[in-house]
């Protein structure tokens, strides 16, 4: 095996393993996200809610990363060798996969992701009486990324289908040199009976790789201004640190891969350079989605999580703090009923300084006086009834005589 096609095929799994890792990622960041969903509703913390407001708009950015994931597979030299999965189509076939490839992520999954992650950093910034991130937000947003992502869908359409015709013509006006509409380059390899063996291996059309730098250049832009006025609003470090790395490697990995893909259609596929250059620019956007999916879908709902049991700490609290309050009442109770057999006068004094609770009093000779024991049981300096006052609210004691019948 010449050394071209070996490093190609290590590219290839290599990139077929990232993938992998990839949706690995996706597929527990949506099990957490809707578990999350469920413990809201399971345990009615309605005040989470609003954090869990953007699930669905949180998963498709996930399904369009997996979704890019999957083309960058389909891509591979590594599928067209001999006995592969996209050896047995013929050269036709293997060419319209390139081409959907190119309209596939560079026309649909790459900037329905970007816009996707826009929204999700805008929406913090959104009044609450708009009701944002609730049910209709996910509909309108999700609306909102295909419609925007139209003019570069079509565009890339238009590229793909109507580009390679401008080099057949008669005039030579409007041609153009093969690598900017090109989507693949015919190459041969040998079989195991050493026959040639025509494949198409994928390439990127500069036309493309232009208007994805457009699309990066202007997404950039509005990201920087975006994210500062985040951070105007962000007083945890924390917080700022991952508005800071989100920022930074949405802007820092996008623009590279459009350098590097720029920089492929110098070489032919069938060099180490130009995989290098291809490998290069799909672990750039590969790092800048795994990036996004960790901070925009697996730390807000961790953070909600751990703010959830704060709450539960808090609930256990305030249980625990009523409890002793209700105890020390009944010791209260229980000393003002140890000392009310003392003297009438001490016990009043008792009374007066400890609560507002009264109770019956017996005199020496055994004859019990009617008392009230009033409702109020906190402040003395709020509820002590002042000496000469009307009875106090409460319900009067039964005498003994009336207990025990006549």
């Amino acid at each position: 095996m010449p050394l071209t096609r070996l490093a190609a095929d290590a590219f290839g799994v290599v990139t077929i393993c990232l993938v992998s890792l990839l949706i690995l990622l996706g597929f527990l960041c949506i099990i957490y996200s809707c578990y999350f969903r469920s413990r809201i509703h399971s345990q009615g913390f309605a005040q989470l809610g609003y954090f869990n407001g953007p699930w669905i708009i949180r998963i498709t950015f996930i399904l369009f990363a997996i979704w890019w994931g999957i083309g960058e597979i389909v891509r591979l030299s590594l599928l067209r060798s001999e006995g592969r999965v996209l050896n047995a189509f013929t050269l036709k076939w293997q060419e319209t996969v390139c081409k959907y490839y190119i309209v596939s992520n560079l026309g649909f999954a790459e900037p329905c992701m970007f816009l996707t992650l826009v929204f999700l950093l805008r929406a913090p910034l959104q009044k609450m009486e708009s009701r944002i991130l609730s049910q209709k937000w996910n509909g309108k947003t999700a609306g909102y990324v295909l419609l925007y992502c139209l003019p570069v869908f079509a565009l890339q359409l238009i590229i793909i289908l109507i580009g390679p015709n401008f080099n057949k013509g008669k005039s030579n006006a409007f041609e153009l040199p093969h690598y900017f509409t090109s989507t693949a380059f015919h190459s041969r390899i040998k079989d195991d009976v050493d026959d040639d063996n025509d494949i198409a291996l994928c390439t990127y059309p500069l036309l493309s790789t232009i208007l994805l730098g457009f699309f990066a250049t202007v997404l950039t832009t509005y990201l920087f201004w975006l994210g500062r006025r985040i951070l105007n609003l962000v007083i945890n470090k924390g917080l700022q640190r991952r508005v800071y790395t989100l920022i930074f490697s949405v802007s820092g990995f996008l623009p590279l891969r459009v350098l590097l893909l720029g920089l492929s259609v110098m070489y032919e596929p069938e060099q180490v350079v130009f995989e290098a250059l291809a490998f290069l620019a799909f672990l750039s956007l590969l790092c800048c989605a795994g990036v996004s999916i960790w901070m925009l879908v697996y730390c807000p709902v961790a953070d909600s999580l751990a703010l959830r049991s704060l709450l539960d700490l808090e609930a256990r609290r305030r249980i625990s703090d009523d409890h002793n309050e209700t105890i020390s009442l009944i010791a209260n109770q229980s000393l003002l009923g140890e000392s009310m057999g003392v003297s009438p006068e001490r016990n009043s004094d008792v009374s007066t300084k400890r609560g507002s609770i009264s109770f019956r009093t017996v005199e020496k000779d055994g004859t019990s006086v009617d008392t009230y024991v009033e409702l109020s049981l906190f402040s003395p300096s709020q509820h002590a009834t002042p000496p000469g006052s009307p009875h106090p609210l409460g319900w009067p004691m039964i005498p003994r005589h009336q207990f025990h019948g006549p």
